[in-house]
């Protein structure tokens, strides 16, 4: 995960360069920086695909269409293709940017499959277009002085108010899942679109069911694949928690069936409470869930890296795709169930997706989404909603159509008791005693007389709580 910051008039060169400098942690491995007039494309690089000359800002062929991207392009090889009559200087999957705007304009933003957020400036007439890929698995802030209108490139038919019918198939669901991390290509050899990378990776791995499917599909593809024959076949594993959580025992029984090289972290609640003004600061919200989560993965984060790892593999947005969360036990037909569904992918750049990207990003390290593939959700969210309701007559917890999918007797991914896992928050997974902790220390900075006058401090989004209002001071403090 790189990070870029585009100035598009009314700053000089100084400022500029102050402002990349607040960028650096999220790209260490390099800073390039261009400058046409008082427009200014700078980008912090973590070099993951093509480390040895893939730096930006990337450029067409004269130089003309000027592009600074954070993220990672997986289709960039198909792309090729459709750009013969082009010529790339660097093997960076990003380029292709630059020479898509010149073949097809705007619109080919919707030929990208990826993550991704980038900046493109026109020199010749200075136009510019900013984008970020369907989800917001990468952010993307935009501040109005100069920008044009908002235009929505992903326009999917669950999006639209009709409630989805297609007949919930699990050989489908199952194969869509492994093709977001695998793709044929036009020739022989393939595409590891989640595993494409030319440095270490590994999964991130609680022992739920949404990480647990993850590491199981990436070690059964990685022991054939030429990345096994670069890095070794065994994949890595990673995972967090305070001595005695449900995570880490889970988690452990998971890398042993599936034969991964596990790492296993502790951290103490003493710990997480010392690192909660830096992961406020690097992941710029005041949402007492999100810090919550967010703070053992900071820390896992930092342990990863010092390993030499620089990208790892996550579960995130399993739960919103499918309707994972227990609320949705409440849900009282198939279209509210649908609609949230919807709500909450649409609001995943805001939480989980925030979260995911920022806590490793500190640290360097960059955080993929397999779930969040563009077709693998186009497939998961045409299914009949009725597949997706929690109907305990019938035998079906939440997420059972996913699960029923990886419910192989033959050949299985899984453990059975891991495979139909309930759901728990990471925050809670990790152990207990983590909330309660962060509770008490927040009871302990701040009194009733604060809470109370909480209005008058903060009267946009007031903090309810003792923990939120010591967050909101933080944020605060460090924004």
């Amino acid at each position: 995960m790189c990070g870029i910051l585009a100035v598009l008039g009314c700053i000089d060169n100084s400022q500029a360069k102050r402002s990349q400098r607040r960028l650096r942690h999220r790209g260490p491995d390099w800073s390039g920086l261009h400058c046409h007039q008082n427009c200014y494309l700078s980008h912090q690089r973590l070099a993951i695909v093509d480390p040895t000359s893939g730096d930006q800002p990337l450029y067409n062929e004269d130089k003309t269409v000027v592009v600074t991207v954070n993220g990672e392009i997986y289709n960039h090889k198909q792309l090729r293709e459709k750009l013969k009559s082009h010529q790339f200087r660097t093997g960076s999957d990003c380029e292709v940017i630059a020479h898509l705007y010149e073949e097809y304009g705007e619109d080919f933003v919707d030929m990208l499959d990826g993550m991704f957020s980038f900046v493109l400036l026109d020199t010749r007439d200075k136009s510019f277009i900013a984008a970020r890929d369907a989800i917001g698995i990468t952010p993307l802030y935009i501040g109005w002085g100069l920008d044009g209108a908002l235009r929505r490139w992903y326009n999917p038919p669950w999006y639209s108010e009709k409630i989805p019918s297609t007949p919930y198939d699990p050989k489908v669901l199952r194969e869509a899942f492994e093709k977001a991390f695998f793709k044929p290509s036009t020739g022989i050899l393939a595409v590891f679109k989640r595993l494409m990378t030319d440095v270490p990776f590994g999964v991130l791995l609680s022992g739920g069911l949404d990480s647990s499917l993850v590491a199981a599909v990436a070690a059964r593809q990685l022991a054939n694949s030429e990345v096994a024959c670069q890095w070794g076949s065994q994949l890595h594993t990673f995972c967090i928690g305070l001595k005695g959580s449900p995570d880490l025992k889970a988690a452990k029984e998971v890398a042993d069936y599936i034969g991964t090289r596990h790492h296993e972290f502790h951290f103490t609640v003493q710990e997480g409470i010392d690192a909660l003004e830096e992961v406020i600061y690097h992941i710029e919200t005041y949402d007492v869930t999100t810090i919550r989560a967010s703070t053992p993965m900071f820390l896992m984060s930092r342990k990863i890296k010092s390993l030499g790892v620089k990208m790892v593999l996550s579960g995130e947005g399993s739960d919103e795709i499918f309707g994972g969360y227990l609320y949705f036990h409440k849900a009282p037909n198939k279209e509210d169930f649908h609609e949230e569904t919807c709500r909450k992918i649409k609001a995943l750049h805001l939480y989980d997706c925030l979260r995911a990207n920022k806590s490793t990003s500190a640290w360097g390290l960059e955080a993929r989404v397999p779930f969040l593939d563009k077709e693998f959700i186009n497939i998961a969210m045409s299914i009949d909603p009725e597949w997706k309701m929690i109907r305990p007559d019938l035998g079906r917890i939440e997420k059972w159509i996913l699960r029923n999918a990886f419910d192989d007797d033959k050949k299985p991914y899984l453990p059975k008791h891991i495979l139909y896992r309930q759901k728990e928050q990471f925050s809670d997974g990790v152990g207990y005693s983590w909330i309660d902790g962060l509770k008490d220390h927040a009871n302990k900075q701040v009194t009733d007389a604060m809470l109370i006058n909480a209005n008058f401090i903060y009267p946009e989004n007031t903090p309810t709580t003792k923990e939120g209002y010591y967050y909101r001071t933080i944020f605060e403090k460090n924004m």
